[in-house]
Parts: C-alpha cells; sequence; structure tokens
C-alpha cells in the first residue's frame, strides 16, 4: 500500500524534498497549493504532508506532528505579505483579497488586524480576477509563497507588510506557518513506515541546510530569482520546530479560539517511532 505525501510547490519546500531518499520505499507525491493539500490530508487522500499549521489546529484530533520539522519564521519571512496603496492604519474599512491558496495566513492576517490595530469586523474576500491585478489598481490583498516574492520584485504597491514581522513585532515569538502532520490512521496501520519517512525527511533536511549555498545555485531560476536572494529566504526561516516555535503556535491557537476560527484550543501531539533510526544512515 502507497504512502501518500503531499509536495507543496513553493521554493520554501525545496529543502524538505530534493534529499529526500524515497528508494525502497512505497510512496507517491502529490503536489499541490497548501490548500489543496490540506483537504487532501483531511479528507484521506493523503497520509502525511507539509500542511498549514491552521489545518492542524482545526482537525488536531485526527492527526500527529513530526517532530523538530516546520516552516517557521523568527521576523520576517519575506513570502507572507500584505499589499496596499494605504497606509497599515487606514486598512480597517479597506477589502482585502485574498488568494484562497492558504488558511494560515489568512487567519493570522485576521487576528493581527483586529488585536494590533483593533479592527473589529475586517473585510476579506476572494476577487473574481487575480489578486496582482487588485493590487496593481490600487486595492489591497494577501499573497503568499512565489506569487508573493514574484509581486514584491514588481513593486506593484507602496506599502508591504510581512506578516512573519508583524506577528513577531505583535507577540515577540516566532510564527509556524507550516508542519509537517501525518494522519493518526495511518499511524496507526504504519508507523513503521511513517517512522522510517520522518527519519529521512529529517536526513534529507540536515543535508540541504549542510549545502544551502549550492542548492540555492542549483534551484534558482534567474529569470526573477538568483541563487543569492534563493539563499537569503530560505536563511530568513527555520525548518526546524523549537520551543519558541512551540510557543508561538500555541498562542496562534489561542488567539485563533478566541476569536471563534478553531472551537477549542488544539493540543500539541507528536508521533513518536517505534523504534530509533540514526539519520546519519539514511544519507549515503
Amino acid at each position: 500500500m502507497t504512502l501518500r505525501i503531499g509536495h507543496i510547490d513553493y521554493l520554501n519546500c525545496v529543502p524538505f524534498f530534493r534529499y529526500l531518499e524515497t528508494d525502497n520505499c512505497d510512496v507517491s507525491v502529490v503536489h499541490g497549493t497548501p490548500a489543496r493539500l490540506n483537504a487532501l490530508l483531511g479528507s484521506g487522500q493523503l497520509d502525511l504532508c507539509p500542511a498549514s499549521s491552521f489545518e492542524y489546529g482545526r482537525h488536531w484530533r485526527n492527526y500527529l506532528l513530526l517532530s523538530d520539522l516546520s516552516i517557521s519564521a523568527c521576523g520576517a519571512v519575506k513570502s507572507v505579505l500584505l499589499f496596499s496603496s494605504r497606509p497599515l492604519a487606514e486598512l480597517g474599512r479597506v477589502p482585502i483579497a485574498l488568494t484562497g491558496e492558504s488558511a494560515t495566513s489568512v487567519h493570522l492576517l485576521q487576528i493581527l488586524l483586529r488585536e494590533h490595530c483593533g479592527f473589529d469586523n475586517p473585510h476579506l474576500y476572494c476577487p473574481s480576477s487575480t489578486v496582482e491585478e487588485v493590487i496593481a489598481a490600487g486595492g489591497t490583498g494577501l499573497l503568499i509563497g512565489d506569487r508573493a516574492l514574484k509581486a514584491a520584485q514588481a513593486d506593484l504597491a507602496p506599502y508591504v507588510i510581512d506578516l512573519g514581522s508583524w506577528w513577531h513585532a505583535f507577540s515577540g515569538l516566532p510564527f509556524v506557518f507550516a508542519l509537517w502532520i501525518v494522519r493518526r490512521d495511518t499511524v496507526d496501520e504504519r508507523a513503521e513506515e511513517v517512522a522510517i519517512l520522518q527519519q529521512r525527511l529529517q536526513a534529507g533536511l540536515a543535508q540541504a541546510l549542510a549545502n544551502l549555498p549550492a542548492l540555492a545555485a542549483q534551484t534558482a531560476d534567474p529569470s526573477w530569482m538568483s541563487g543569492d536572494e534563493l539563499l537569503n529566504y530560505w536563511r530568513a526561516m527555520s525548518f526546524s520546530l523549537s520551543a519558541a516555535c512551540q510557543q508561538g503556535l500555541k498562542r496562534f491557537f489561542q488567539l485563533a479560539a478566541k476569536y471563534q476560527f478553531l472551537d477549542a484550543v488544539p493540543e500539541l501531539n507528536f508521533f513518536t517511532a517505534p523504534f530509533s533510526v540514526d539519520a546519519s544512515e539514511l544519507i549515503d
């Protein structure tokens, strides 16, 4: 039976997958946006993937977390950006366009607008045109991932607010945008396979981080991002899940529950492997 893994098609996921060794493993990889992979994971069409933190919060009773793996930032993340022709203080009644690709970033934006700015009822919507077109026409919009990186380079708006920086200024904590989530029913049936994959993910990530400049040079698309720019982007984030990151995640979940985006404050429950493997043994 094939283990089905989700793969977000953003540059920030490359370090997880570039050196992931899948030989002798019965796995299939499904590509998509965070929103699509969230839906597939929730419906049982995926077994595990790097998914939105909010997806874990919404269905945490059905999930476990792979240890020490995340996409987080203690400050600027560079690819979750709010673009506007107006300063932040004037956005209380301004419609904000969303891409529909993310759950975590949308709820983070709503929390910050309420908690930090005091806006009671932010107007967020999905436009009929692209968010980039809304921004270019003078509107306000949220972009994530590679689209956010490209829009920032294009100078689409005079005001660009990085939600990672905004959260850190508000809370003093890192923000966890994505977690490696595995379904509990998958663990019940295939714990040993999940354990091997977790070790290979950690080993592959360690190899990527040890060779990050070379990986950036190999991955970059010179038509819009140089190797040095990609390297700086990756270095702005963390791919682990430190105690501080867990504290920031818990704070986010508490505020999401406060505004009834979640029905309860989730517990952070981690997958425990039924055996131990030295990750270095999994790297040739």
